[in-house]
C-alpha cells in the first residue's frame, strides 16, 4: 500500500507542478502545499482501491460459498428423489403381483357360465329452461306542446290566437 501511495503522490505532484509551471513561477510554500495535498489525495486513492479489492474478494468468496451450499442441496435432493423412485417402483411391482394373484384366485372360483348383468339405464339428459322472451318496451306518452305567452293569455280569455 505504501508503494502505491508513493507512486500516486509522485504522479500527482508532477502533474500539478507542470500545470503551475505553465502558469508561472513556484515558491517553496507552494511546492510544500502541493506535496501535502498530493499525499492526502494519494492516501484517499489508496484506501478506495483497497476497498474495491476487498469487495471483489468478498463477493467471490460469498458466491463460492453459495455455490457449494447449492451443490449440497442438489445432492440431497437427488438422493431423496432416488429413494422415492425406488419406493414407488417397489410399490407398483408388489401391487401388480397382488392383483395378479387375486385375479387368478377369482378366475378359479367363478363358474364358467357367468350371468350377464343388465345394463343400467342411462340418466336422462338435463333439460335447460328456455329464457323468457324479453318484454316490449312501453312507449313514452307524447309530450304536450308548450304554449307561448300570447297563446296562453288568449286561451285563458277563451279566444283563439287567430
Amino acid at each position: 500500500m505504501k508503494a502505491t501511495k508513493k507512486s500516486f503522490t509522485d504522479e500527482l505532484v508532477t502533474s500539478i507542478e507542470t500545470k503551475l509551471s505553465e502558469v508561472g513561477t513556484q515558491t517553496k510554500k507552494a511546492k510544500k502545499a502541493i506535496t501535502k495535498s498530493a499525499e492526502k489525495l494519494a492516501t484517499k486513492l489508496a484506501k478506495l482501491m483497497k476497498k474495491e479489492e476487498k469487495k471483489a474478494t468478498s463477493k467471490s468468496a460469498s458466491t463460492e460459498k453459495k455455490a457449494k451450499e447449492k451443490a449440497k442441496k442438489d445432492a440431497k435432493k437427488l438422493a431423496k428423489n432416488a429413494g422415492k423412485a425406488e419406493k414407488n417402483a417397489q410399490r407398483t411391482t408388489t401391487g401388480k403381483a397382488k392383483k395378479e394373484a387375486e385375479s387368478a384366485t377369482t378366475k378359479a372360483s367363478t363358474p364358467a357360465t357367468a350371468k350377464p348383468t343388465a345394463p343400467k339405464p342411462a340418466a336422462p339428459a338435463s333439460t335447460r329452461k328456455a329464457a323468457p322472451a324479453p318484454k316490449p318496451a312501453t312507449p313514452k306518452p307524447a309530450a304536450k306542446p308548450v304554449a307561448t305567452a300570447p297563446e296562453a293569455a288568449a286561451s285563458a280569455d277563451g279566444q283563439s290566437a287567430e
